[in-house]
């Protein structure tokens, strides 16, 4: 009877998508997906998201990191990093903590920078949970937050503390 062996850290999950798809593909463990294809739709993942420079992607797309390097229109929430490859051609509007754009990408859109400081809707949206639960949580001290007149904000680095302690619910 063989053992196994306890110390053997978990399987890297990674999922390739050569083929065109269309609908929703959501995510909640983190994976390393790689599009090759077409892909229309929405899509929510946690861990890497890689559009390769064969994929042509219309879509919603709220990753952590995500890398560009075929076509891409939509919407983005990269609550990590966006990077566009020299290859990339973008038509996007996105939100992101950190934006690298490589010689030679094409970037056509709006971007606004996941700064040190997050509205209600930003951390909505980092968090993803409704507005009024961010709302709730902020007036019952609940999260950290610093009430400024009649808005909340938020501080990046003591809602990632937040997190990483658990307190999330």
């Amino acid at each position: 009877m063989a053992l196994r062996d306890r110390h053997k850290p978990e399987e890297e999950k990674i999922m390739d998508v050569d083929a065109a798809m269309s609908g929703s593909l959501t995510f909640r463990d983190p994976v390393n997906l790689r599009i090759n294809g077409k892909f229309e739709g929405t899509l929510e993942t946690k861990g890497n998201l890689v559009i390769g420079p064969q994929a042509v992607v219309n879509a919603q797309i709220i990753g952590d990191e995500i890398v560009v390097a075929g076509r891409l229109k939509g919407e983005i929430l990269a609550k990590k990093k966006l990077t566009l490859l020299d290859s990339a051609v973008a038509e996007i509007k996105v939100r992101t903590a950190k934006l690298t754009v490589h010689e030679g990408a094409i970037f056509e859109g709006v971007c606004h920078m996941l700064g040190e400081n997050l509205s209600v809707d930003d951390l909505a949206r980092y968090l993803e949970v409704d507005m009024s639960s961010i709302v709730e949580w902020a007036n019952s001290g609940k999260i950290p937050a610093i009430k400024e007149q009649d808005t909340w904000r938020f501080e990046r680095k003591s809602i990632d503390e937040w997190i990483a302690a658990g307190k999330v619910r």
